[in-house]
């Protein structure tokens, strides 16, 4: 039997690998081949980097799902670029999509990154369950469970990184490597999808970029 070639090996170990390591998505190249769904928003690719879309700002909740993607659990890293606007940034991932109003999320409101009063800096990252674990609801009735500060937030200005670690029963928020999770919370659903999307909230625009699956 004649032994592979140097060339097979290397195309194996190759095809290896994408299978079992990351899948990285190149954003704007989905959103050009018609491969990511918008839902109460537009999507654009963001004029200032190449790779990153955008999604404008409006009423409610802003969707857009990656159609070709699939994921249940693992983790998930994405750069994301929100605004010092109070009350008008909210950006994150939603996850475990079941449809455009039953999903989880993760999302950050940047503009807490640099209060001053202890009570809006409990609020800088949050995951909700729509439709029924709003954010209001979680508030009032599990106050500070599923919310959380961040000790060191980055610039609400500009691009931070969140890494997302989604297991069977958990979710856990890490900040640009860190060691420690900035929120870690007990997920608040048995339904499983595995569609995955960017997300904005109310009356929010978003950009994002460099997003890995793992």
């Amino acid at each position: 039997m004649r032994k592979p070639t140097a060339l097979l090996v290397i195309v194996f170990l190759c095809m290896t690998m994408l299978s079992f390591g990351q899948q990285k998505i190149n954003l704007a190249t989905a959103l050009q081949e018609q491969q990511i769904k918008a839902v109460n928003r537009t999507l654009s690719i963001y004029e200032k980097h190449p790779e990153a879309v955008e999604m404008n700002a409006g009423e409610g909740d802003g969707l857009a799902v990656l159609k070709e993607l699939t994921f249940e659990t693992g983790t998930i890293e994405v750069e994301l670029l929100g605004e010092n606007n109070p009350g008008r940034s909210f950006i994150g991932i939603a996850f475990n999509i079941q449809d455009d109003e039953t999903f989880e999320a993760i999302y950050f409101r940047p503009f807490n990154f640099v209060a001053t009063e202890q009570a809006r800096k409990d609020h800088m990252v949050q995951y909700i369950h729509h439709p029924v674990y709003t954010w209001y609801k979680l508030r009032e009735e599990r106050t500070m469970e599923f919310e959380n500060e961040i000790p060191a937030p980055p610039d609400p200005d500009a691009w931070f990184k969140a890494i997302i670690k989604v297991s069977e029963k958990h979710v856990a928020v890490f900040m640009d490597e860190g060691a420690e999770p900035v929120l870690k919370v007990e997920r608040l659903t048995t339904l499983k999808s595995q569609k995955l999307g960017l997300w904005v909230g109310n009356g929010s625009s978003g950009r994002f970029r460099n997003l890995v699956l793992f």
